[in-house]
């Protein structure tokens, strides 16, 4: 294709939308973000140069046909560029919001300049599409008189049953919380991605003919053979839900929490929705969680631990730590993830820019090696030691020893548990249809098929392991598309296409 202004990306700098100013934002749960100006978008989509193979293809997970939208935009053909958009993405209004863009990592202008903006142009492009009616109800032509149960709301059962529903099956999404939307709804704070953007698209889903059932646990309040019996086929969406515990010393006391059980809570206020139990079963009938006016620290320096600390600071935490077990990494791409990998580099997010305090913190190669609690059984402090990390020249792989003299108390009344998650929820549903789970805890499938029962599907997290939104997405219309095969001999859904992202980033 020939791309809109082949010279401009020598003429225009990335410029991405400004953010509220920090002393602003911390006293609200609203978008960080301005709007954006429709020139603005016109400008950075000018930056897509004619690169005669376009990296950013593979680079994202969905497969997002960019160079191809961003000279739509650059010709302020809308409707052409959300077509082009839609077609590979179910919901490019929650990935322009919190996305990492790999895509950008990929992009071949990124080699020796600033990547094209293509996070911001796809925000830019969805809700353009929005304000001028463009996103409709796709109601499908006929239906097949197939019926199928995804389990799990979150952004694979969101795009399954999307997908599916445009297959022509009559499907229905169930959810143990009390709303749609899984992670999006209980997950991600609100000052990244309001609940108002997540509600707009469910409207449109309902409208498709997608039925939404609430407050239903399988395997608690239908039974798992009930849901084999039912429906035609089952897609499993639940999510990796079981937090990686930190089970040392102190781990008892008050203050230490998991990062899930603070942030659902959360989520719960800014909607008006009463903080009992969340979507995970945490019950907060001893009291809610705050981080007003207390020493807080978190355990675990990705994306959770990222939302905790911008959590903490609109709470008015007193001082805020995050700390990481592994080393800091470094300033600039390194050299052993070369373009067009997704690079191992320092990253700071907006929660980042807005630890401004005195004690705030963020801090690498620490261990914590016990919580420290009052008489009273309370939390108090936090025991801690430096790590050094050294490459074995045998094995090739960092390993660590604790620095002589380095464990220290640091003040900590709330401790969250910000490191990750291990596998979904095996017991009930995932065991009594008697799945298989892989060396990681996950269900074991065959493209998608689980490996025991054929009428029964796998997508997302549950599947390959706690991961991205939009590998979610990609999940989810994948494990649609080899649902609809199996129901009626072929599909006609969009097939993906191949990533050349790393192993290691396609399980961050």
């Amino acid at each position: 294709m020939t791309v809109g202004k082949p010279t401009g990306f020598l003429e225009f700098d990335r410029e991405l939308p400004k953010k509220r100013p920090v002393g602003e934002r911390i006293h609200d749960y609203k978008e960080i973000e301005s709007a954006h100006s429709e020139e603005d978008s016109r400008t950075q989509a000018a930056r897509c140069m004619d690169c005669g193979i376009p990296f950013c293809h593979n680079g994202c997970p969905l497969g997002n046909i960019i160079p191809d939208f961003n000279d739509a935009v650059y010709d302020q053909n809308w409707a052409l560029a959300y077509d082009i958009l839609a077609s590979t993405n179910n919901f490019p209004e929650f990935t322009g919001r919190i996305c990492p863009a790999p895509c950008e990592a990929s992009c071949v202008l990124g080699i020796n300049k600033p990547p094209v903006a293509i996070e911001f142009i796809e925000k830019s492009i969805a809700e353009k599409a929005y304000e001028m009616d463009l996103v409709k109800p796709r109601l499908p032509k006929k239906r097949t008189g197939k019926t199928v149960a995804v389990v799990g709301s979150g952004p694979a059962g969101m795009a399954a049953a999307s997908q599916l529903n445009q297959a022509g099956h009559t499907v229905t999404l169930f959810e143990r919380a009390d709303r749609i939307g899984g992670l999006l709804r209980y997950g991600i704070p609100d000052f990244k991605l309001e609940k108002r953007i997540v509600d707009r698209r469910l409207a449109i889903m309902e409208q498709e003919g997608i039925e939404f059932r609430t407050n239903v646990e399988i395997g608690k309040n239908i039974k798992a053979d009930e849901l084999l019996r039912d429906f035609d086929a089952v897609v499993l969406a639940t999510g990796s839900t079981v937090p990686r515990d930190l089970k040392i010393e102190g781990r008892h006391l008050k203050g230490v929490h998991f990062a899930m059980e603070f942030l659902s809570q959360q989520n719960k206020r800014v909607s008006d929705i009463a903080v009992e139990k969340d979507h995970q079963g945490f019950d907060y009938k001893n009291g809610e969680l705050w981080a007003t006016d207390k020493h807080v620290v978190v355990i675990g320096g990705g994306d959770t631990g990222s939302d905790c600390v911008g959590t903490s600071n609109r709470h008015g935490a007193k001082s805020v730590t995050q700390i990481e077990l592994l080393p800091m990494p470094p300033q600039d791409r390194d050299a052993t993830t070369p373009w067009p990998n997704w690079p191992m580099m320092l990253r700071t997010s907006t929660s980042h820019e807005e630890m401004e305090k005195p004690g705030d913190s963020r801090q690498w190669s620490i261990n914590t090696k016990a919580f420290v609690g009052d008489e009273d059984g309370n939390l108090k402090a936090l025991k801690i030691v430096k790590l050094d990390w050294q490459m074995n020249s045998e094995t090739g792989r960092l390993s660590m020893q604790e620095v002589p003299g380095t464990e220290e108390e640091i003040p900590c009344d709330l401790a969250l548990l910000a490191a990750g998650f291990i596998h979904p929820q095996q017991e009930h549903l995932l065991n009594d249809l008697g799945l298989e789970y892989d060396e990681r805890g996950n269900i074991k499938a065959n493209k998608y098929q689980s490996t025991i029962n054929e009428k029964v599907f796998a997508a997302g997290d549950c599947r390959r392991g706690q991961s991205l939104v939009v590998w979610a997405i990609s999940e989810g219309r994948e494990a649609a598309r080899a649902v609809d095969e199996f129901l009626m001999g072929e599909s006609l859904l969009a097939a993906k296409a191949v990533s050349m992202l790393t192993p290691e980033f396609a399980h961050v």
